[in-house]
């Protein structure tokens, strides 16, 4: 069909807002009005002749076709939605509605751009799953899966992360890092010169593409991984400042992000560090119902659960396990010699040495003032439990330097061991601590091992845990 052919009709077409176009059995464009050029980027002359799908976003592309048999089928299209790749690379929401010519053997359709009203549901839609996300996900890591799903339904986010800023110990991490080329980060310092820690740190979203890298490169800093084609971050501002990043990259011409999806990231990343913040005060509230506040090791309640978790195992397996009661010799002294914060300090420090003195696999618990307890798994011999006993009393014989202050100190241990010295975490915790209780009565500085014929094992079980 000659486009001159219907000049009169073609001059009414041109002035209407929504696009008509003209598709033959071969799928090319026979026909386009102008409003075709405003939608798509192309000139009525590039667009005529190019097949239509070669236009159509690849994963739009297998219901297009369905769609334009149906029509060639002689049904009537209405309001059917895709997706198409404008020439200058963004992605425009296309709804059609279309008919067959059998005489002219066509399809003609009419096509609006109802891309600003897919952003705008698609925006809402956002902020409803962003509320959503924060009832249904149970923690941190769910709820970073939950948000990249929601940033993936606004924008291209194949390669996204989360970064989070913690201001008291000055660290970024990376908690939530997807990337086809990187894997996460390790945490490090704001200043580490990183274009995440430069959008913490100013407060302001950052676009780099190739355009704007050179114009930006005083203010940017380095990407984090493989260089990307496009780096687009916002900060994740809450009521107490700004708490994290949000960055998608592409590494390639398929992908590219503008200032619309920079402003799109921004609109939601409000709402996205509110629910963040409040995950993390959850998630803290739960860690402190369960940990000693100053050292930050378990209480006795967690302390219990995973003695009796780790009996039930033993006694499947048939391994022993080991429980080690330690207390402070005259920590009082501390207290009164060099005030309860020094003291303090002490017991942190204590804690941090216990650690360092078992597996990771290893509990290691305060009871509270200057009592601890450590729970050995799968040890393979009682004698094991004894070597680990004396490591800690070792490590706790060395000088501190605490506040400017040389302090020496030593402990008293006590050993029981699964099955030996008892089959119930009760008979275990009343052994421990008393043999505990004997090696302070003869001196301290020492661990003894649970004599279950000795009535002193006997004789502080009410102060135990789970007693």
């Amino acid at each position: 069909m000659e486009k001159n052919a219907y000049a009169p009709l073609t001059n009414v077409m041109d002035l209407l807002l929504d696009a008509i176009c003209m598709v033959d059995v071969e799928g090319r464009f026979v026909f386009v009005s102008a409003a075709c050029e405003r939608i798509f980027g192309y000139t009525p002359e590039e667009m005529v002749g190019r097949q239509m799908l070669d236009l159509v976003f690849p994963a739009d592309r297998a219901r297009t076709i369905e769609a334009a048999s149906r029509v060639m089928g002689g049904h009537l299209q209405l309001h059917f939605e895709n997706r198409y790749v404008r020439k200058d690379g963004k992605v425009v929401h296309i709804m059609w509605s279309a008919r067959w010519s059998e005489a002219d053997q066509l399809r003609i359709a009419v096509a609006r751009d109802v891309t600003e009203l897919k952003r705008a549901e698609s925006m809402q839609a956002a902020l409803h799953g962003i509320s959503e996300a924060t009832h249904s996900a149970e923690d941190l890591l769910a709820l970073f899966r939950h948000i990249h799903q929601i940033i993936g339904d606004l924008l291209p986010a194949t390669n996204f992360f989360v970064a989070l800023y913690d201001d008291k110990e000055d660290q970024l991490s990376f908690p939530y890092f997807v990337d086809e080329h990187d894997e996460a980060p390790m945490p490090r310092k704001l200043d580490s010169g990183t274009l995440s820690a430069e959008v913490i740190r100013s407060g302001h979203a950052l676009l780099l593409t190739p355009d704007t890298r050179m114009t930006l490169s005083d203010q940017a800093g380095t990407v984090v991984g493989k260089d990307s084609l496009d780096w687009l971050g916002v900060p994740l501002t809450s009521q107490k400042g700004v708490i994290g990043a949000l960055v998608v990259q592409s590494y390639s011409g398929a992908v590219r992000y503008t200032e619309q999806d920079k402003v799109l990231l921004q609109f939601v990343s409000a709402q996205i560090a509110a629910v963040i913040e409040r995950k993390q005060n959850e998630t803290w509230l739960r860690h402190i119902a369960r940990h000693d506040v100053l050292t930050d090791l378990p209480n006795r309640g967690l302390f219990d659960d995973r003695l009796r978790t780790a009996l039930a195992k033993s006694r499947l397996d048939g391994e022993r396990l080991s429980l080690i009661y330690i207390d402070l010799d005259r920590f009082k002294q501390v207290n009164d010699g060099y005030g309860h914060a020094t003291g303090d300090l002490l017991l942190r420090e204590v804690g941090h040495r216990i650690r360092h003195c078992v597996r990771d696999s290893d509990t290691v618990g305060r009871l509270g003032g200057d009592e601890f307890v450590v729970l050995l798994s799968s040890i393979k011999l009682p004698e094991h439990a004894s070597i680990v006993a004396e490591k800690i009393r070792a490590s706790l014989n060395q000088p501190f330097e605490l506040a400017g202050q040389r302090l020496q100190i030593s402990a008293s241990l006590g050993v029981a061991v699964f099955p030996e010295h008892g089959n119930e975490n009760k008979q275990l915790i009343r052994h421990a601590d008393g043999a505990m209780y004997r090696a302070k009565k003869i001196g301290g500085n020492r661990f003894l091992v649970a004599d279950p014929q000795n009535s002193d094992d006997d004789s502080r079980s009410g102060d135990a845990i789970g007693a």
